[in-house]
């Protein structure tokens, strides 16, 4: 049997806070995503808990005392699970466990739920300002760029310089909506991990779920005609097309940042990737697979912004 983390001094620290005791019941490793944080299903009186321990490893991005703010924010608009305990300094979290199962429902139904999550996410006060998110994902696309062909990232530079020139919209945002951080438990969804969380343009949120969940035209209006809960203009339509490439070169760059350099843009097309991942396979658990994904974004974003549709949502959008 693995070691209990309560043999963490910190982590025993949280559980006498939180719980009187620092006795666990039982307790299970999880996965603990790409962050290097440790996760565990921990039992105390009989309840299920998560407990995350953050990694050591501090810089702009993984600070807790941020993202702890921001996960308590939401936590309070009924968005993320209760905070039971959490602890920047010592990089200790305890939330209520959340029994994740598979939508039954239309994926329509999961659509505006996540639309009608995003517009309250993005009403809630209180997240801070970290950086430009658009310069912040050019630094990030600087270092991915060392894991792919020369040139592979040179479209990246167009889509910036669209970005940049329309007026920011900021709200308190997750930028990190991925299908590993949004939870169905039956009855509703939850949003998890507030790492990446800080204030930038209502669009990151929304793209990332219109490129996983809301892959046709019928899909993106019903997206925005909820989360505005009216219809969405031309120039919202076009926004969010770029800011759904914004999102692919975002998942590129995040999944190829780090990886041995790839010989070619090869590999299974984004379709198939996500086909197997609303399966539960494990694509994503291995180099291997972390690489053909972020390469599959990359080959979607470069197309998509080679593409007339580029030119035309540009001067939509603007």
């Amino acid at each position: 049997m693995s070691s209990s983390p309560a043999d963490l001094p910190a982590v025993a620290k949280a559980l006498r806070v939180a719980f009187g005791t620092p006795v666990l019941d039982s307790w299970t490793p999880l996965s603990g995503g790409l962050s290097g944080a440790g996760v565990w299903r921990i039992r105390v009186g009989g309840i299920a808990y998560l407990l995350k321990v953050e990694a050591p490893e501090r810089d702009d991005l993984r600070d807790p005392h941020r993202s702890y703010a921001c996960m308590r924010l939401a936590a309070q608009a009924c968005l993320a699970p209760r905070v039971r305990y959490a602890d920047p300094n010592d990089g200790v979290a305890i939330l209520e466990h959340i029994q994740a199962a598979d939508h039954v429902g239309a994926r329509a139904d999961l659509v505006v739920e996540l639309a009608q999550a995003v517009r309250v996410l993005h009403g809630v006060e209180g997240f801070p300002p970290l950086v430009d998110y658009l310069d912040g994902l050019d630094a990030l696309v600087g270092r991915a760029a060392q894991a792919v062909p020369d040139g592979a990232f040179a479209s990246w530079r167009r889509l910036y310089a669209a970005c940049k020139a329309l007026t920011p919209q900021p709200v308190s945002s997750h930028n990190d909506l991925n299908p590993r951080n949004i939870l169905w438990d039956g009855r509703r969804v939850w949003l998890i991990d507030w790492e990446a969380a800080f204030r930038a343009d209502r669009y990151v949120d929304l793209a990332a779920i219109a490129n996983t969940y809301a892959a046709d035209l019928e899909a993106e209006a019903l997206l925005l005609r909820t989360y505005f809960n009216r219809e969405a203009t031309a120039a919202e339509q076009a926004r969010l097309w770029l800011f759904r490439q914004v999102s692919h070169v975002f998942h590129a760059a995040i999944f190829l940042a780090g990886q041995a350099r790839a010989v070619s843009l090869d590999g299974p097309e984004l379709d198939i990737i996500h086909q197997g991942l609303s399966l539960g396979e494990p694509l994503l658990d291995t180099p291997q697979g972390r690489q053909a994904y972020g390469l599959a974004r990359l080959r979607t974003a470069t197309a998509n912004i080679g593409s007339p549709a580029f030119e035309a949502a540009v001067a939509i959008a603007a």
